[in-house]
């Protein structure tokens, strides 16, 4: 493998955009003063407007989060004979409710997720989704699909005895909060997005078989290294093997490959603390092991179905702000852009120095803005 810290000394020059004269394009809008003097390139050209973050406005090493804070309450709620939940509530009691959607699936809350939020102005609702986290039974398989997932966020809504609430999810955790808006719309406020992911196979195909391969070389030998090499034309289905392995050490092993992948490629630059988190096997079995489970059975949903008119259409009354890093080779641009061609009303920003991860600083400040913004709503 190629030494890490080669990696991380290099850097890049801050990216460059070039934006083309708007006099030449009969249907462009043209700019307001603030925005002329913001640097965001607003496009249209007859597409979709995209907002291009610069790097020297967004991307300082501060991220605008707020402070940590402990939650004033934790709780169980039994949602099946099998699964019992872990939540809690953090913030202001009488604030306006926010739920925060966890990514993987599989990966679990993090207390610094609380930190996306005003306290003063938000009741801040976070919970671990079956099998992640404190929920258990850790790693569970059984009963565990998105729908049961959206079943599960109104049920915690009518246990707190909420009646509208503000929705955030990144990575997987914008999947669900697609899938639970559009299954539960006059429930959702708002939407704050990053990352975009809706589970369709090219999707899955771009990150697990060929296409971030190309970027990350050297990890993926490290992760296609407990594959038999007949077997590594599909890895989704490879893996699914071994995770579900009745031997320990097999399982493990696949596990923290498979965990590492993703920990290694979630940041522009690589940060070695979080790619240490697959070396845990506690964390790295669940994450593997539901992440494989939702993704060798698509997502439970038909390929491209959050992205349908007729779904979108039931949400499009929703104020939803997105937040994407250019750069992001696990939920690459492609499907936040297929998400704002299909849905026009949404505000999309591109950040021009951020991978997937949502404490990179450009991606954090955007993430922070909106909830900022949405908080009256």
């Amino acid at each position: 493998m190629l030494a890490l810290s080669g990696l991380l000394r290099a850097r890049g020059p801050a990216a460059t955009f070039f934006l083309p004269s708007i006099s030449r394009v009969a249907t462009a809008r043209f700019p307001s003063r603030r925005q002329r003097a913001d640097p965001i390139a607003h496009l249209s050209h007859g597409r979709p407007e995209v907002l291009l973050q610069s790097s020297r406005r967004y991307s300082s090493r501060r991220t605008n989060m707020y402070p940590p804070i402990e939650p004033y309450e934790t709780g169980k709620l039994k949602v099946s004979d099998l699964h019992t939940l872990y939540y809690e509530l953090s913030g202001n009691k009488d604030g306006t409710p926010v739920v925060f959607l966890h990514g993987g699936p599989g990966g679990g809350c993090d207390p610094k997720d609380r930190s996306f939020f005003d306290p003063t102005k938000y009741n801040i609702v976070l919970f671990d989704q079956r099998g992640s986290g404190k929920s258990t039974p850790t790693a569970s398989l059984e009963e565990n699909t998105t729908w049961d997932l959206v079943k599960d966020i109104e049920k915690l809504r009518e246990r707190l005895g909420i009646d509208k609430w503000h929705v955030f999810g990144g990575s997987w955790g914008s999947t669900l909060s697609l899938a639970y808006a559009q299954s539960h719309p006059d429930r959702v406020k708002t939407l704050v997005l990053r990352g975009i992911f809706t589970l369709r196979k090219s999707e899955l195909r771009f990150f697990y078989q060929e296409g971030a391969s190309h970027l990350f070389p050297e990890a993926w030998d490290e992760f296609i290294a407990p594959i038999p090499e007949a077997e590594r034309q599909d890895m989704i289905t490879a893996y699914h093997a071994q995770l579900n392995a009745v031997d320990d050490e097999t399982r493990l092993r696949a596990a923290r490959a498979w965990t590492k992948w993703e920990m290694y490629t979630s940041k522009l630059y690589v940060d070695p603390a979080h790619v240490a988190e697959a070396e845990k096997n506690d964390f790295a079995n669940a994450f593997a092991r539901i992440e494989n489970h939702y993704f060798v059975n698509d997502g439970f949903m038909r390929d491209g179905q959050l992205l349908e008119k007729q779904e979108i259409d039931k949400i499009r009354h929703i104020p939803c702000v997105v937040v994407q890093g250019r750069y992001d080779v696990i939920c690459p641009a492609t499907t936040a852009y297929a998400l704002k061609k299909v849905w026009p009303e949404i505000t999309l920003h591109i950040v021009p120095d951020a991978g997937h991860s949502s404490r990179e600083p450009g991606t954090a400040k955007l993430l922070v803005k909106a909830t900022d913004d949405f908080a009256h709503i």
